[in-house]
C-alpha cells in the first residue's frame, strides 16, 4: 500500500429496503428515512439514507478492500446530495498517506444528484501472522 493507490470503485444500489433497514438498525426512527409521504411534506422527493448508514457503507468499502484484519481507527465524513431509492452510489477511494501499518484513505461517494459523501478513513493493517 502506497500513497496514491486507488481502491477499485464500488457500486451500491440505493434501494428502499437499504434505506429503511439502515435507519432501523441504527435506531434512527425519523420519518424521512421510512415514510415517503412525510418526507415529501418536509420537502424531500422521497425517503433518504441516514448518515449512520452512509458511515457504515464507507467503512465497509475500506475494509472490503483491505481485508478482514483491517481495523478502522477513524471515519470522518460529510454528507452532500441525498441518497434516494432507485439511485446508485459509486464509492471511490485513494490512499492519501501511509505511516507504518496505518493509512488514510480519501473516500468519495457520488449518485445521480452529485456528491453524496466525502471523507477520510484511517485504517490500520496488522502485519500478517502477527
Amino acid at each position: 500500500m502506497r500513497a496514491g493507490d486507488r481502491l477499485p470503485p464500488l457500486r451500491i444500489p440505493v434501494t428502499r429496503t437499504l434505506i429503511v433497514a439502515g435507519a432501523l438498525a441504527s435506531r434512527d426512527f425519523q420519518d424521512v428515512h421510512h415514510d415517503p409521504e412525510l418526507a415529501r411534506r418536509k420537502g424531500a422527493p422521497d425517503i433518504f439514507m441516514n448518515i449512520l448508514t452512509t458511515n457504515g457503507l464507507v467503512g465497509r468499502y475500506v475494509t472490503d478492500h483491505f481485508g478482514p484484519t483491517a481495523v478502522l481507527r477513524k471515519v470522518a465524513i460529510r454528507l452532500g446530495a441525498p441518497n434516494h431509492p432507485g439511485d446508485t452510489m459509486l464509492l471511490t477511494g485513494t490512499v492519501e498517506e501511509v505511516a507504518g501499518d496505518t493509512a488514510v484513505v480519501r473516500v468519495v461517494g457520488a449518485n445521480g444528484l452529485g456528491t453524496h459523501v466525502t471523507g477520510t478513513v484511517t485504517v490500520t493493517l496488522p502485519e500478517a501472522g502477527a
